[in-house]
């Protein structure tokens, strides 16, 4: 029987039926890694350098770009590396790093989005209170939930994580997650289980907090022109936002804790990484083209690097 103490590499399984084709996987990965950096880091400079943007729903959206790049650097150069190499493993600490890292990008991702929901909702709802709600304490306060309550929900799992002796270093996945760890325990994992459900709730809470929001905003809108047009330029890019990562995220829990070996390897792959895939790719784009004052930025940006070149 194996412990915590002699588990020191773990085995990845997730590119075992990859080998054949893995220069070809790793330069999409690699396309789509660069891409990612390249989307969200010009969303985030034109938001920092442009006045106009230092807004509450501009400094959410720069915040959700950060996080993107936060979750994906937890994902991408290690794959990246396991696509060029026939070894695919990772150490015991490398192992809860890169868990505690993706844990916390879903986490953020999520509470953020719950932010930005009650950001319109004051916004279309309450419009002459939304400034003296939405004050820089006021978002000062939601920026630092949004980071900090991630970091100490996920802390508390990897800590319960460590605890566990285990008896087995195989994982089938491309990347360390946390209850693939807390499946090889020898030990019961109720505890584990428990907090599992409680992080749920919390989520299931947050979720609510949105639906409800948009709930106000439908009704607001429905009464008024003016109103639906703010929903449409504004709401609309963060409401399909929220679908597309809670779907994603649905997904990839219930797979991991209830999924069948069946499903084909390639299936199971994406539905394990589509959440660091399509949204950090999305969002840039749907906020970037959809709300016309980042727009105007950004081309305002690129239209002086061409002149700069000339």
């Amino acid at each position: 029987m194996q412990n915590s103490s002699s588990v020191t590499v773990f085995t990845l399984h997730g590119l075992n039926e990859t080998a054949s084709h893995k220069y070809i996987f790793f330069a999409f990965t690699l396309l789509a890694y660069l891409l990612i950096c390249l989307l969200n880091l010009t969303l985030i400079i034109s938001i920092i350098i442009e006045k106009t943007l230092h807004e509450p729903m501009y400094i959410f959206v720069c915040n959700l770009c950060v996080n993107g790049l936060y979750g994906t650097a937890g994902l991408y150069p290690k794959l990246l590396a396991d696509f060029l190499s026939d070894s695919h493993q990772i150490s015991y600490a490398g192992c809860l790093t890169q868990a505690y890292v993706i844990y916390t990008s879903v986490l953020s991702e999520f509470t953020i989005l719950t932010v930005m929901a009650y950001d319109r909702y004051v916004a279309i709802c309450k419009p002459l209170q939304y400034h003296c709600i939405m004050t820089s304490v006021s978002i000062s306060k939601f920026l630092l939930i949004s980071w900090i309550l991630p970091f100490c929900e996920t802390t508390i799992a990897i800590l319960l994580t460590i605890r566990l002796p285990l008896c087995g270093s195989d994982i089938n996945k491309l990347y360390c997650d946390n209850w693939s760890v807390v499946k090889l325990s020898c030990l019961d994992i109720t505890i584990n289980n428990l907090y599992g459900y409680i992080l749920i709730l919390i989520q299931v809470s947050q979720a609510l907090l949105i639906v409800y929001s948009y709930n106000q905003i439908i009704r607001a809108c429905v009464k008024s022109s003016e109103e639906k047009s703010t929903f449409l330029q504004t709401c609309f890019p963060h409401v399909f936002t929220v679908i597309n990562f809670t779907t994603a995220i649905v997904f990839d829990a219930l797979h991991s804790r209830y999924g069948s070996r069946n499903i084909p390897q390639a299936v199971r792959n994406f539905l394990a990484v589509e959440f660091l895939i399509i949204p950090p790719l999305l969002n840039p784009l749907i906020y970037g083209l959809k709300l016309s004052q980042i727009r105007k930025t950004v081309m305002q940006l690129f239209n002086r690097k061409v002149e700069a070149q000339y």
